[in-house]
């Protein structure tokens, strides 16, 4: 009998043979093909207690209309087999409407959410600000409905565990984004923020440098044909799609291709949740190496 693996392997070679096959492909397969990213994650001044923990990265569950919940609970659930020591949710918990937010499906989804021994942090992102991206009392429904399942909300925060700082920013399409929390990070820590929109990084304020940085938004595009960029990108900057960024004054940026989506479908950019192994190194807030 052919497993899961074999048969989606088998979609996968049959998309590329007819536009039929690609559409189904594309609907059916891949927006549900889920991938753990495993990494490395080197950080300038992470204690020794620290080292080889796991932090892991979830992003843009779009909880609505389009995403199936069983299939979020169940992405959750492979999140929370890992056994993270940290997780970090880089925003958009939900997909934008009209009225009031679906905070009861929210709830219901994030029940199967995996909870860091050490830290379990969030930041918000552009949907969780409703329509246009400017409904404040949306954005306190998700927050609270985030925090009542065990989640901190950084909003222009920093916060230190066990060593780690961590600095979570809040949206820059909802007009809330500042790199004021810059100014109150330690130096000398290991540091690690977190942005929605990896736009962020490039506004002004970032000079001094702090390590990695952690992002969602993109979906990677959702649709990547072979060999060129994604079509549809909702960025400034057109080259922060997926995956690692260097960056100026010893920053490096890493994007989350996201779990859920805004319509169904998703073409050689699969779904991801990433799986970081911290370790020590890396460059530090001015640009050395260590």
């Amino acid at each position: 009998m052919a497993t899961r693996r074999q048969f989606l392997r088998a979609a996968a070679a049959a998309a590329i043979g007819t536009p039929a096959a690609v559409g189904l492909y594309a609907w059916r397969v891949e927006p549900h093909w889920l991938e753990i990213v495993h990494r490395d994650l080197p950080l300038v001044g992470l204690p020794h207690d620290l080292e080889s923990r796991t932090l892991v990265q979830i992003s843009d569950l779009h909880v609505g209309p389009q995403v199936d919940d069983d299939y979020l609970i169940h992405s959750l659930r492979r999140a929370a087999a890992l056994a993270p020591d940290f997780v970090a949710f880089t925003g958009d918990f939900l997909t934008r409407w009209q009225g009031r937010p679906r905070t009861d499906q929210l709830a219901h989804v994030l029940r199967a959410i995996p909870h860091g021994r050490l830290a379990t942090v969030a930041i918000l992102g552009n949907h969780d600000y409703g329509v246009d991206w400017n409904n404040p009392a949306v954005a306190a429904a998700v927050a609270e409905t985030v925090g009542q399942a065990g989640v901190q909300v950084l909003r222009n925060e920093v916060v230190t565990v066990a060593g780690l700082q961590l600095v979570g920013f809040d949206d820059l399409w909802a007009h809330r984004f500042t790199t004021a929390p810059l100014d109150r990070l330690d130096r000398d820590a290991a540091t690690l923020a977190l942005v929605h929109n990896p736009d962020c990084v490039d506004r002004p304020g970032w000079n001094t440098g702090h390590g990695w940085i952690l992002a969602g938004h993109t979906h990677g595009g959702q649709v990547k044909p072979p060999f060129l960029p994604p079509p549809i990108l909702p960025v400034e900057n057109r080259r922060y799609t997926a995956g690692e960024f260097d960056l100026p004054n010893g920053r490096r940026l890493y994007i989350n291709r996201g779990v859920g989506h805004l319509a169904r479908v998703r073409f050689n950019c699969r779904p991801e949740i990433t799986a970081f192994r911290l370790t020590r190194g890396g460059v530090d807030v001015v640009g050395r190496g260590r």
